[in-house]
């Protein structure tokens, strides 16, 4: 296989201010609403792959405590900037938490691992949730796996998402749905989303 880590990682830091100005502003609204009614109050929510740190910002304005992470050292930088919060640089295999987070949420970003290390990612997340922890991830929608305009994804439908999830016995799914994509230029995306709690 290619070095896909490293040309994605290249992608973001080489284009990490049009990927931030067209992601800032995305409505994440109605999944962020979902997530956190299932959290405590001033849980502690890990922004998995934070990118702009669009999320994390609105998780601390409403009062949640927020550790994020990215890949990208030049996201790093400007989610740090943004959120005003240390974004810490690591990569999703190097997560070793264990029974830390109320909440971990990897909105758009671990469908960048191909689908044996982002089994691998997965369970590193079960380990790292707390009891009835909840998870959020995001992937594209579909059946494609493999390097796409300069970065790797691996995209699920429903039902190869809830094959690929029996392999997660402690991540019990509560729900998955599909949206358009909100972006206004890629309408004729879609996305599944799922939330999984640790049993």
């Amino acid at each position: 296989m290619m070095n896909w880590r490293k040309d994605t990682l290249s992608f973001y830091n080489q284009n990490s201010d049009e990927f931030v100005s067209g992601t800032l502003a995305a409505d994440m609204s109605d999944a962020r609403s979902r997530f956190v009614s299932r959290l405590p109050l001033k849980a502690l929510i890990l922004d998995f792959g934070c990118g702009s740190g669009r999320d994390t910002k609105a998780f601390l304005d409403a009062g949640y405590q927020v550790e994020a992470t990215d890949g990208s050292e030049e996201l790093c930088e400007r989610a740090s900037a943004y959120t005003g919060i240390q974004v810490k640089r690591m990569l999703f295999q190097d997560l070793d938490a264990v029974d830390r987070y109320d909440g971990i949420w990897a909105c758009a970003s671990v469908l960048h691992l191909p689908a044996e290390e982002l089994k691998t990612v997965i369970g590193k997340i079960a380990v790292a949730l707390k009891r009835n922890g909840v998870l959020y991830v995001s992937f594209k929608y579909g059946e494609y796996e493999g390097m796409r305009k300069g970065r790797y994804f691996t995209d699920f439908t429903e039902e190869k998402l809830r094959t690929f999830w029996e392999s997660f016995p402690s991540l019990q799914i509560v729900e998955t749905w599909i949206t358009e994509d909100v972006r206004p230029d890629r309408k004729d995306e879609k996305w599944i989303s799922l939330l999984a709690r640790r049993v």
